[in-house]
């Protein structure tokens, strides 16, 4: 923030002066700079637009492989978002759908069913799997990086929302990360991890149009 120049010893941070903390970071996301995260818009250029969204007002679109879509609330689509350590998703279901296998490397999860009846599952390092059928209302949290998914076993369509604590919590969804990567992991690296053949690796990969 221009007029507030950092109090160091030595080159270390000791003070910045309370007046010159910010009440938020408005991400310039055309900006060429990037340092793990956006720079501030300029103040001038805020408006009350930055600190609303509506994505989550319709339902998304389940037509794909998984009958699942997630419709990202984080600082790439709310720039508001930027250095509060908080972000949101809608996950919508089809009936069968799954949100699949995935991690987030950045944050712990949290979240709440709003429709339908979803089993909500995850792995800890220890290779302990744990989960539970939950239906509207009831809350779920999944820690920082472990594998976790959730599958529509109800009747019909589902949703869920979800929490994070990052602005950008980022995501390995398991089976496009492993059979679906540019340029494509060797198959002898996973016929070796998954102790299958050539030929189940590459129906797998032509699932996922690899």
């Amino acid at each position: 923030m221009a007029g507030c120049p950092l109090i160091t010893t030595f080159g270390i941070v000791e003070l910045v002066p309370d007046n010159c903390i910010q009440d938020f970071c408005v991400a310039n996301l055309n900006s060429s700079i990037s340092v793990n995260g956006f720079p501030c818009k300029p103040d001038a250029e805020v408006t009350s637009h930055d600190f609303f969204f509506d994505g989550f007002s319709k339902e998304g679109n389940t037509t794909n492989v998984f009958g699942s879509r997630v419709t990202p609330g984080n600082v790439l689509t709310f720039p508001g978002l930027n250095t509060l350590g908080i972000s949101m998703n809608r996950v919508d279901f089809a009936p069968g759908g799954l949100n699949p296998p995935h991690s987030h490397p950045r944050a712990s999860e949290t979240g709440v069913v709003i429709q339908g009846k979803l089993l909500v599952g995850f792995i800890t390092t220890g290779n302990v799997y744990h989960s539970k059928v939950l239906t509207a209302g009831q809350m779920f949290v999944v820690p920082k990086g472990l594998v976790h998914f959730q599958l529509n076993v109800g009747e019909g369509k589902a949703h869920a929302f979800t929490a994070f604590n990052s602005h950008l919590p980022g995501a390995a969804v398991l089976p496009l990360n492993l059979f679906a990567s540019a340029p494509a992991i060797p198959n002898g690296v996973l016929t070796k991890a998954f102790q299958v053949e050539d030929d189940v690796i590459n129906a797998i990969k032509s699932k996922f149009g690899s």
